[in-house]
């Protein structure tokens, strides 16, 4: 849940950047969500390729062990894996990576905003100072909103397990935030890039993202089988 904590003050011109490169990146998702097919295939492997580069780009600047690299196919392969599944289901495809995108940003949204409303006892400080209980807890209100809103407008009736759903896809997506924090710090670098202007790397921006989208497909094939991820995620609870 990035951005979450004390406010920083930041340079006009870095807070456009970071405004236009946000706007870009959630039009891209959107836009090669809708399309589906070989264009959301397309975008996502390029986006798996470059959060592969990031972390071996890392990986080359200090000494380490060749478990951290299996780590790293295993995050980049993750990522092109889920999305996949979700989106290439046929009847509820759109719906998952829609729902899984919006539980994604709408726990980033709440967290920032409740953090630095609240504030309160940090999460995680020895990982990551600015984030807060506070803000956990408002990622996972708001998280369960966004879920059930897109659930109704794609025509899904709105289950209670929905709203549990997305506050477990919101809590997993803090903890792929605090993973990547660790990771950062672990081998002392501040971005994993500076690909995305204003924002840093695609590791930055999508830490949360790949945890849940893991999840999401795991619980989807657990319950619908690889044929049916989609539905497996939100069908029939």
């Amino acid at each position: 849940m990035a951005g979450e904590g004390a406010p920083v003050a930041k340079p006009k011109s870095e807070l456009f950047l970071r405004v236009i490169s946000a706007v870009i990146l959630a039009l891209a998702a959107l836009g090669s969500a809708w399309w589906g097919g070989w264009v959301f295939a397309l975008v996502w492997s390029v986006i798996a390729a470059l959060v592969a580069y990031e972390w071996f780009t890392i990986l080359q600047q200090k000494a380490t062990g060749p478990a951290w690299l299996i780590g790293g196919l295993l995050y980049a392969g993750g990522l092109i894996a889920a999305v996949s599944l979700l989106r290439l289901s046929d009847a509820y495809g759109l719906a998952a990576i829609l729902f899984l995108f919006f539980v994604v940003w709408g726990a980033d949204v709440g967290a920032y905003f409740a953090g630095r409303t609240f504030g309160g006892p940090k999460l995680a400080p020895a990982i990551s100072p600015n984030k807060t209980w506070s803000g956990l807890i408002g990622g996972l209100i708001t998280a369960s909103l966004a879920g059930s809103i897109v659930l109704m407008l794609t025509g899904i009736a709105l289950r209670p397990m929905h709203i549990v759903l997305a506050a477990i896809l919101a809590l997993v997506s803090a903890m792929g935030d605090l993973f990547e924090s660790f990771f950062k710090r672990r081998f002392g670098v501040k971005d994993s890039s500076n690909l995305i202007p204003g924002h840093g790397g695609f590791m930055d921006r999508l830490d949360a993202f790949i945890f849940a989208a893991i999840l999401a497909a795991m619980i989807g094939v657990a319950r619908g089988g690889v044929a049916d991820v989609g539905g497996g995620l939100l069908a029939n609870w």
